[in-house]
């Protein structure tokens, strides 16, 4: 298999970014959950599903007021995108890099997959005898799939271009690149990137129809693993050019997005994994390194079967058994159209902090999967991250991290 390399990519600064999942709302407890080997899975109830499975539950979601001038927006997935907003100074980053760089010239690039479906479910429940949805019901600016923008460029006070990617599970990796073109063209100076997924029932029930969710907590590339669990969260960081601000060591930069769209199945991957490996390699080729290079790789690991066996057959076939890799969905579960995102900024704390976080509620591995897979915590220096996303229809993406220098 071949691919064309690409023209090397200027980095682009992780500036701010925060995180809310699960496993708490910000960096800090993010990061104290990874190192003290914490799920955020449990088996609680959601909403009106009847199901046996674990579910990620981000706390006091129900519990958000947004203010007066965005309640127009008010729906599960947005009050998740408030309260991540809220943490670890992004807004303070954000109004920062708009005095600096000007309101218009700051791109928002997020993933959903669901956006606000679940005021849609609840609105179907209060239909009248007509079959008429109830007058209060706001599509536009909560279920519409642009709502998740439309929101955070109205909170943050941007006037750039906003645009939703919408690939299934690897949209909030894929708007690194939506954003790293546009700053390359010069349409603008930073983005907002990032995604943003909540619970809902058309997940959970979607995915138990097709016999891919897990009745325990979900074990990537476990011998016995047997489905994924659902979670939620909002993931943002701020890029811009590398050389904005002073260099500092903790400094992580984006030095590579690949992308690939293999088209093998509706729902199934590539059994070989092609679409990935093309992903991983032309990530790698964009940053100009080798395999060599990289210290983690941060799987996409959904523990399904199918999806686990494709990507470990690509990670051999490009990495072979040396780099160490391990999935963290059995920390936050799969988050869908946020899990590109959440990653990345997993994948950036490993890089700050020198970690490489062992995958959760694996008991035997998978002997046919022949990939160097953690499954304790070691602390290493981590100064290259590549982070994978791969979504329904083959919409695939790898994102290669570093520190800077590293480079």
């Amino acid at each position: 298999m071949s691919s064309k390399p690409n023209t090397l990519a200027s980095p682009l600064h992780l500036s701010a970014m925060s995180l809310s999942s699960s496993l708490g709302h910000g960096l800090r407890p993010t990061l104290a959950a990874l190192r003290e080997s914490r799920s955020g899975l449990s088996d609680q109830r959601f909403e009106t599903v009847e199901l046996s499975t674990w579910i990620g539950h981000a706390a006091g979601v129900d519990a958000v007021v947004l203010p007066d001038a965005l309640r127009r927006f008010d729906c599960r997935n947005n009050r998740l995108a408030w309260l991540a907003l809220q943490e670890d100074g992004l807004m303070d980053a954000l109004a920062a890099a708009r005095a600096r760089h000007g309101a218009s010239r700051i791109g928002v690039f997020l993933g959903t997959s669901t956006s606000g479906i679940l005021e849609t479910e609840q609105a179907f429940r209060r239909r009248d005898e007509a079959g008429n949805l109830p007058a209060d019901f706001n599509y536009r600016e909560t279920h519409n799939t642009y709502s998740i923008a439309d929101f955070v460029r109205t909170a943050v006070q941007l006037e750039g271009p906003a645009v939703v990617v919408s690939t299934a599970c690897s949209s909030s990796a894929k708007v690194f690149g939506n954003a790293q073109r546009m700053i390359a063209a010069g349409f603008i100076d930073a983005a907002i990137v990032g995604g943003v997924d909540s619970l809902c029932l058309t997940t959970l029930y979607g995915f138990h129809s097709l016999q891919l969710l897990s009745a325990d907590p979900c074990k990537p590339y476990d011998a016995s693993r047997n489905g994924l669990s659902i979670g939620e969260a909002a993931a943002f960081v701020l890029l811009e050019r590398a050389d904005v601000h002073a260099p500092k060591d903790e400094d992580v930069l984006l030095l590579g997005v690949g992308e690939s769209a293999d088209a093998h199945h509706m729902s199934a991957p590539h059994p070989e994994g092609l679409g990935a490996r093309i992903a991983m390699r032309t990530a790698m080729q964009q940053a100009g390194l080798q395999a060599g290079d990289i210290d983690y790789i941060n799987l996409h690991g959904t523990a399904t079967p199918s999806n686990d066996a494709a990507e470990a057959q690509a990670v051999a076939a490009e990495f072979g058994m040396a780099t160490p890799c391990s999935s963290t969905k059995g920390a936050t579960g799969h988050t869908l159209g946020a899990a590109g995102g959440t990653e990345a900024i997993i994948s950036a704390l490993c890089i700050r902090h020198g970690l490489v976080p062992g995958g959760l509620h694996v008991t035997q591995l998978d002997p046919a999967l022949h990939v160097n897979y953690q499954l304790t915590n070691r602390d290493a220096p981590v100064r290259r991250v590549l982070s994978n996303s791969f979504g329904f229809g083959g919409t695939n993406c790898s994102l290669l991290l570093a520190q800077r220098g590293a480079h």
